[in-house]
């Protein structure tokens, strides 16, 4: 029997990613400065307030209200109607010294045995049914909030539009698991307040959204995701009415309140853990982002439809006290024997395909480069590698790569030690 299921996203704007890009753009100033520097960045924004808390262990100076205002800038929150605003807004700062009882567990003479920065469990997940082998729901809700965005920072169409902005996509999928049609979309969007009823603000809202927005997402889809937008969708566009008062003016913000916006959408599962303000000590972190990896390039090399990777540690310690891995029973791999892997086989020839301490998971991804403010809003995972230009402390300037545990680097590998 076909059924639904439902992702959503939020924007740069929302009030809780507002407050994962100060905490990320604070950690990539950290970084910039001293590659080694252990953050743990938390930050709360309401009316005209930004807090920042937190431990650090760095050589750097990071002037944190400079960092902080420039990210309000770029989002967009730059009008005094707002009511936050990133030139007025009160910045305070209580970030302190990491406590050395939690260092010690971290740093080791041998920096291959560098400890995880915390115990828990992470989750890596990756599907078939993109081409950025993520869910279809999520990726289509931060399609839309992205090009809402770049619409609102063109500013030649929808010229009320204001940062904050939510969406949500339903997808109907069939008995087998493949997505035939979408059947809900929403969008509330922030706007200005218009000199016009209610009703006739709505419906321009509505139009703008369907047919300004939609046509212009559909356009970066392929052939098969583009049939799935038919005549028959439900769209509910700012269903409670008027959205002026919004921003952390609306709501207050906190970081990493939006851990499954930041991953799958609900699909697979999350660990619990908080990405944004962390540096790649914290295994919440990086090992999720090494776990999406190996279930990416799972995927990829054709070992099973879709993947969920979970890895799990003890603090201070840096070998992983537990790897799994399941396929939902959509494996592709077989044996020498000529039979089907089971997931436990799977598991076994992940952990000698790809080391999971946190030292190794540094080095392979590049994760003390700052590269992490390009995280903080649409997503962590299912995003491009690209390069960037950062400029260091001496004048010298360099390269880095953004997203690079999304790169289809071992898919040879993979073929190799599973006969794809």
């Amino acid at each position: 029997m076909p059924y639904l299921f439902t992702s959503e996203s939020v924007s740069e704007g929302h009030p809780d990613k507002v407050a994962d890009q100060i905490s990320d753009a604070i950690l990539d100033e950290f970084l910039r400065q001293d590659p080694s520097s252990k953050v743990a960045c938390e930050t709360l924004v309401t009316t005209g307030l930004v807090v920042v808390a937190g431990e650090v262990k760095s050589k750097a100076y990071v002037d944190v209200q400079g960092v902080a205002r420039e990210v309000i800038r770029r989002i967009g929150y730059t009008k005094a109607e707002y009511k936050f605003e990133a030139e007025s807004c009160g910045i305070l700062s209580a970030l302190h010294e990491q406590s050395p009882d939690i260092n010690q567990g971290v740093e080791r003479q041998n920096p291959e045995d560098q400890g995880a920065g915390d115990q828990g469990m992470m989750f890596g997940y990756a599907t078939r049914e993109t081409d950025n082998y993520m869910p279809l729901a999520l990726d289509l809700s931060h399609r839309l909030l992205r090009e809402l965005s770049a619409i609102r920072k063109e500013g030649r169409q929808m010229t009320y539009l204001r940062p904050d902005a939510k969406s949500q996509v339903t997808i109907r999928y069939s008995d087998d698991n493949t997505p035939e049609a979408i059947d809900t979309i929403v969008v509330s969007t922030q706007h200005d307040d218009f000199d016009a009823s209610e009703e006739t603000m709505l419906r321009r809202i509505s139009d703008d959204v369907k047919g300004i927005l939609i046509p212009r997402v559909k356009a970066q889809l392929s052939a098969e995701v583009q049939q799935l937008f038919t005549d028959e969708i439900t769209y509910h566009i700012n269903p409670t009415g008027k959205f002026v008062i919004g921003g952390p003016h609306g709501d207050s913000g906190l970081t990493g309140r939006k851990i499954i916006v930041d991953t799958y959408g609900g699909k697979g599962a999350h660990g619990g853990g908080a990405f944004s303000g962390k540096d790649s000590s914290k295994v919440d972190r990086s090992a999720a982002y090494a776990a999406r990896h190996i279930a990416k390039n799972l995927v990829a090399a054709g070992v099973a439809d879709q993947v969920l990777v979970q890895v799990a540690y003890a603090i201070g310690v840096a070998k992983p006290v537990g790897l799994y891995v399941t396929t939902y029973g959509t494996t592709k791999a077989v044996g020498s024997n000529g039979q089907q892997l089971t997931d436990g086989q799977i598991g076994e020839k992940v952990q000698e395909l790809f080391d999971m301490r946190p030292y190794a998971i540094v080095q392979r991804f590049g994760l003390q480069n700052p590269i992490f403010g390009e995280t903080a809003a649409y997503g962590h995972m299912g995003r491009e590698s690209q390069t960037k230009r950062v400029t260091l402390p001496n004048g010298e300037t360099r390269e880095v790569e953004t997203f690079t545990w999304e790169k289809l680097d071992y898919v040879d590998q993979i073929k190799q030690a599973f006969n794809l």
